[in-house]
């Protein structure tokens, strides 16, 4: 008897970049520091009413940061701000590029359209299996304050080349240097339907208002009691 097929996600490199670039990792792997280290509430100075629960108990919060995958930045770059992001100049010393920059007429009417957008150059190409794209967006709930990516999706089971990646000056004016590995997008795979959810809007039933007391009354019951509903439903 054959077991299952895993679909697996891809990530590539030419053969003299293995082991220079910085590699993808699981997002689940890259959680921040900040997040890591959030330290315990003293209860006894909280307010009436409050839990003192973090974002650390908060599986929505915490799902959507490993969710996919890191693709960081394969060399060390420094980008000079100017002028609140209308000028940036981008320097390395990879013997590649790492980064170029674009016309502010490319993006014209966008709210950062007074910047100009730049592109970090990514050196791994991104394979799955038929039938499945990928969503690039900035790292869920820790953005990077000195840049801000562009969202978007690609067929990566037919679109085979490295994948670049635009994105505006956030910093203040100076100079900003990205150590090699820093993340630049996080990577989500999904699997392409070419059916729609078809929305249906109106008032709950009565029933459907009775579940959805139900789970609310127990998520306040019980802080932990999301994660163990939302594994079960898996």
């Amino acid at each position: 008897m054959f077991g299952r097929i895993t679909p697996k996600i891809r990530f590539l490199c030419a053969p003299e970049d293995e082991g220079v670039i910085a590699p993808p990792l699981p997002a689940k792997g890259h959680l921040p520091d900040w997040f890591r280290k959030l330290p315990p509430v003293d209860t006894t100075k909280l307010a009436p009413g409050d839990t003192g629960l973090t974002v650390k108990r908060c599986m929505p919060f915490l799902d959507a940061m490993m969710t996919g995958y890191v693709l960081p930045l394969a060399a060390t770059v420094r980008l000079e701000i100017k002028d609140g992001g209308k000028t940036v100049t981008a320097g390395w010393d990879f013997d590649k590029t790492m980064v170029s920059n674009h016309g502010s007429h490319q993006v014209a009417g966008h709210p950062n359209g007074d910047m100009p957008p730049c592109k970090f150059h990514n050196y791994w190409s991104i394979r799955t299996p038929e039938g499945w794209s990928c969503l690039f967006v900035p790292l869920l709930n820790r953005a990077n304050p000195v840049f801000e990516p562009v969202a978007g999706v690609v067929d990566t089971d037919t679109y085979t080349a490295p994948i670049h990646f635009p994105f505006f000056a956030r910093g203040a004016d100076g100079l900003h240097e990205l150590e090699k590995g820093t993340p630049i997008v996080q990577v989500i795979p999904f699997k392409r339907d070419t059916t729609m959810l078809e929305a249906e809007i109106g008032s709950e039933s009565a029933a459907e208002a009775v579940e959805r007391q139900k789970i609310f009354r127990n998520t306040l019951a019980s802080p932990g009691w999301y994660r163990r509903f939302a594994r079960a439903a898996r």
